[in-house]
């Protein structure tokens, strides 16, 4: 079976391990991480000292700036150069941002452990793996070299244990290709150390994320389908019962000893049919389904106990399962508001960009909002992790309290 990295390679028999390129892909991953590693820390030398040089100015936090994205640069190649004595392909585990621009991209980058752990890997190979490189691939040329050589600057020993030594030197340095190429394993494990298990993780996260996402939109598919069979079953049935208790009430005689039950009768079913609606609106609004987020979080507003400024820059429509996270979050919080808060005003904004939602609650109450106390506020940031956005709280004691929720809605 064909190998596919050098360790691999160090198990074939040794005719077959010295006719491969295993040895000389070996050497050149060896030589070109020396040279790497060298140009990698003079650059780094160079962008520290111009940073402390010019650290009263932009300049100076822009050298120092670099020099910690660095190793994004350098991790990219080893990643390539990885591919000389191993066929794994280990992938770039930086996300996209979120926004394009080259700010939007700083930021994500500075926000990834990602970046750091490639920092700390450039941080080890330009102090102490690449100058191990040079060594190896140094001693075995100047063995080899020193050998085959001798007839060129040996002449007062005679030519034929010159040639000796030449053969020698051939046979040792087909030898020494052994330890060479075993720390050239040794040096790509290193490397998949740091760089690479965590693509595994990685990759596993992003399926867990995608299960979440299924997960959520399956639970908002069965949140309409229960909305509507209660819209359409049980809510048209029990209109029906009502108007029929109500003609029923109407064609009793007065005095009916009848009369009393039945008007009893009528009144439950008028209060089974408003809970019912109250019901339905908290599965799933029909007003969010038809009319979308914008018109669904202003008849939030007019039912809330006090009063509600809504302001929704929403130009088009979203995706339904990113308008029913973001309408029962500001349900939740206005919710919180009232019972909690003790505020007089409240106030909602909803604003789509690029591909994000951002939605702000913010009070004039009290403060002091803390999640820890079963304000309902975990059980929001729960729906809004599901949904695979962040919030932010900001309530010092005092107040305003605010309430910043940001949600994916691009494809």
């Amino acid at each position: 079976m064909r190998p596919r990295s050098v360790m691999d390679a160090l198990r074939l028999p040794p005719g077959r391990f010295l006719t491969s390129w295993w040895p000389w892909r070996s050497l050149a991953y060896l030589t070109t991480g020396g040279l790497l590693g060298m140009a990698a820390g003079s650059a780094l030398v160079v962008l520290l000292l111009a940073g402390a040089a010019l650290s009263l100015i932009v300049v100076g936090l822009a050298a120092f700036l670099v020099a910690a994205l660095s190793g994004i640069l350098v991790a990219r190649i080893e990643r390539r150069r990885l591919r000389l004595v191993d066929d794994i392909r280990l992938t770039d585990p930086h996300r996209a941002p979120a926004r394009p621009g080259p700010r939007a991209w700083v930021l994500t980058r500075l926000q990834e452990p990602a970046t750091w752990r490639e920092l700390g890997y450039t941080m080890l190979m330009t102090t102490a793996l690449c100058w191990l490189d040079a060594m190896v691939v140094a001693l075995w040329v100047w063995t080899v070299s020193a050998l085959v050589c001798a007839p060129l600057y040996i002449h007062d020993s005679p030519l034929s244990l010159t040639l000796t030594g030449s053969v020698f030197g051939v046979a040792l340095g087909a030898v020494l290709l052994y330890p060479v190429t075993a720390w050239a394993a040794a040096r790509a494990a290193i490397t998949q150390a740091v760089l690479g298990p965590r693509m595994e993780v990685d990759a596993q996260l992003s399926e867990v994320a995608r299960s979440r996402a299924r997960l959520v939109d399956a639970f908002e598919v069965e949140r309409r389908r229960i909305e509507r069979d209660l819209h359409d079953g049980a809510q048209q049935r029990l209109l029906a019962l009502n108007m029929q208790l109500g003609l029923a009430r109407l064609e009793l005689p007065a005095g009916s000893p009848a009369a009393e039950p039945v008007a009893r009768a009528h009144d439950l079913a008028k209060e089974a049919l408003t809970e019912l609606r109250e019901l339905i609106r908290g599965v799933h609004p029909k007003i969010l389904a038809d009319r979308g987020l914008h018109a669904a979080l202003r008849e939030v507003a007019d039912r809330a106990p006090l009063p509600v400024d809504v302001d929704a820059a929403l130009p088009e429509r979203l995706p339904g399962a990113v308008e029913a996270c973001a309408y029962f979050v500001v349900v939740e919080a206005l919710a919180n508001v009232a019972k909690h808060s003790g505020a007089t005003r409240a106030r909602v904004v909803a604003s789509a960009s690029g591909r994000r939602l951002t939605v702000q609650i913010r009070d004039d109450g009290r403060g002091g909002a803390d999640p820890a106390r079963g304000s309902g506020l975990s059980g929001l940031a729960d729906r809004v992790a599901a949904a695979g956005g962040t919030v932010a709280l900001a309530s010092p004691a005092g107040g305003p309290t605010v309430v910043h929720v940001e949600l994916p809605c691009g494809s």
